[in-house]
């Protein structure tokens, strides 16, 4: 797999929370055509799939864990919470587009780092958005207070 396009954001610290005040940009890469982004700028989200490249092997999780390694937390099995330390090293986001020029996308909400490789992007739409009510466990909401806030 070859990445897409590569995140330029100012943020170059791992950490759990505070991922609001970022604006990133992604920056298509070299093989693929500029093309490839046409009509991007039509919609207002996308999914941004890329790869935790900074987590190193020994440090993944291939069972369950307490998340954030709070033992107030339940352990839980590795696919029911999103921390980084994934056995395919994967992340996604939802971000909002602020503008698409040339080769370049500008978004907010991406929780990447400076460098992380982009595997894939995919507009957002309606369509995709849950259907039926969501249900979540209450440390879920606990740990993810101060997520989108803006920096520390």
């Amino acid at each position: 797999m070859k990445p897409v396009a590569f995140v330029h954001v100012s943020r170059v610290r791992e950490g759990d929370d505070y991922w609001g005040g970022y604006i990133s940009e992604l920056h298509l890469a070299d093989h693929l055509s500029e093309e490839s982004l046409n009509g991007l700028d039509e919609f207002s989200h996308i999914e941004v799939i890329f790869m935790f490249d900074k987590v190193a092997d020994e440090k993944v999780c291939w069972t369950s864990r307490h998340p954030r390694g709070r033992a107030d937390w339940p352990k839980v099995g590795i696919f029911a919470q999103r921390g980084k330390s994934r056995p395919n090293k994967l992340g996604l986001s939802r971000c909002r587009v602020l503008e698409v020029s040339g080769r370049v996308i500008r978004v907010e909400g991406l929780d990447a780092l400076e460098g992380t490789p982009v595997l894939d992007i995919k507009p957002w739409m309606e369509e995709f958005s849950v259907r039926g009510e969501v249900q979540q466990p209450d440390w879920s909401h606990e740990l993810m207070t101060h997520y989108y806030d803006d920096f520390e």
